[in-house]
């Protein structure tokens, strides 16, 4: 029997359980936007960062993260809130949603409102539903703050048109990587239905752009672009194909950002893969850190993994794994190797690579210079001379860099084959190896930061 709320249930109880049914979208990500307040309305929107991410000051940013409701007519065989589950339902009211978010926000807890959602009776009644809160936060209660909300496939292209002009952010979740994962597990939801409204928001931002310069006080429609989101480890695609399938999702729809998140065996069904090993949050962040070299460092998904290499090492980052299949490319001479080549140094990264070739205009620089910039010669020693000359004498052989740059590793830990974790009990334990992750571990987790 399904748990059934009274009307009598508080807001308070609403929010736990529709922030908890919500925490299973990861597609949370800094707004892009810049909105300074207007002196009417309450609130600004910063481009710096919103919750679960981190701005460029270091600081975790909130963001009040909800479902509008966890009832849902699909039954998608991964998905917590799926109809055929007993769990605790709930459905927030527009208003209620409205003052959630300004009490929490002249409360300083928030920033922002994250609103996604289960379908509630049907895509139109949903997305109507979507776009009545967002009105209502904008017009009535005077929120100017970072607004990101998920399209819903399937409804009138016209409610998601005018919810685009109330939205910072959109998002349409791919939830699997094909088209025949999603006929598997999620038998109610098409792929087709799913990309339309990805390709109208970024029509609608294409001539937005064109209105804004024709008209200045024309209304923004979904200025900090749109991403979306893919389940990893449900279905068997290969690293190779979700790499793939995200370059084209970039190079095809303009996309900000394609979030991924490790499959959780939430239900039981003979048709989700076992996790003996939990779920693969490694290869989760393999994917984050390839996706941040197709983003921002020139790669294609064809360099870094191919049909008989379709699976990243789990001992190296993708860079790294990158350069030491490529010696032929290597060392670079870094007074002299262009900017694109640079970037390809494992060690250094964009802010770096862009100091390089700023310094290197006033003289020579040698690697005590290359310390101070920020490059991590620790891994870029293997890549690089420096007016000629390497760092140490190494060999430039494959196995014997490889042997260096994992050594701490596997000082550390052993690693299996399907990337779980492992290694022999002793009685003198390091008492930090089960220590939590701090702060900037997790900065690097969710950016993919090399």
């Amino acid at each position: 029997m399904e748990y059934l709320l009274t009307k009598e249930t508080s807001v308070m109880e609403k929010l736990g359980i529709l922030s908890d049914a919500a925490k299973y979208d990861v597609a949370c990500t800094s707004s892009g936007v810049e909105r300074k307040g207007n002196g009417k309305d309450m609130g600004n929107c910063l481009a710096g960062g919103i919750c679960h991410s981190f701005s460029a000051d270091g600081r975790c940013i909130s963001l009040l993260k909800i479902l509008l409701t966890n009832e849902c007519i699909y039954d998608c065989k991964y998905c917590l809130n799926r109809r055929s589950n007993d769990v605790p339902r709930a459905t927030f009211t527009p208003d209620e949603v409205c003052e959630l978010t300004m009490q929490f926000y002249r409360r300083n807890y928030i920033e922002g409102l994250f609103l996604s959602s289960g379908i509630l009776e049907s895509p139109n009644h949903t997305m109507e539903m979507i776009y009545r809160t967002l009105f209502l936060l904008r017009k009535q209660y005077r929120f100017n703050g970072y607004v990101h909300v998920k399209a819903i496939p399937g409804a009138d292209p016209r409610l998601i048109q005018m919810t685009g002009y109330l939205a910072d952010r959109m998002s349409v979740n791919l939830e699997l990587p094909t088209a025949e994962g999603l006929r598997h597990l999620a038998p109610n939801k098409h792929r087709k239905n799913i990309l339309t409204p990805m390709r109208q928001i970024q029509n609608g931002i294409k001539e937005n752009k064109n209105d804004l310069v024709l008209y200045q006080n024309a209304p923004r429609f979904v200025g900090g672009g749109q991403s979306t989101q893919m389940i990893i480890g449900a279905t068997p695609e290969s690293d190779y194909q979700i790499l793939n399938v995200a370059q084209s999702l970039y190079d095809k729809f303009e996309l900000k950002r394609v979030f991924y998140s490790a499959f959780v065996k939430v239900n039981e069904d003979k048709e989700l893969p076992s996790l003996p090993g939990g779920p693969p949050l490694l290869r989760e962040h393999r994917l984050y850190q390839a996706d941040w070299l197709l983003r921002f460092y020139g790669f294609k998904a064809g360099e870094l993994l191919s049909e008989e290499r379709p699976f990243f090492n789990v001992m190296l980052d993708p860079k790294e794994d990158w350069a030491v299949r490529h010696l032929e490319c290597f060392p670079v001479e870094i007074n002299r190797a262009s900017y694109e080549m640079i970037l390809r140094v494992p060690g250094i990264g964009v802010k770096s690579a862009m100091r390089i070739v700023k310094a290197r205009r006033t003289g020579n620089l040698d690697f005590a210079a290359l310390k101070k910039i920020g490059v991590v010669l620790k891994r870029a020693l293997y890549f690089i001379t420096c007016n000629g000359r390497m760092m140490y004498r190494t060999k430039l052989e494959e196995d014997y860099i490889v042997r260096n740059l994992t050594a701490d590793i596997r000082e550390r830990r052993q690693i299996a084959a399907d990337g779980s974790t492992y290694r022999q009990l002793s009685l003198f334990d390091d008492a930090s190896f089960n220590a939590p992750p701090t702060v900037a571990d997790g900065g690097k987790v969710l950016f993919g930061q090399l």
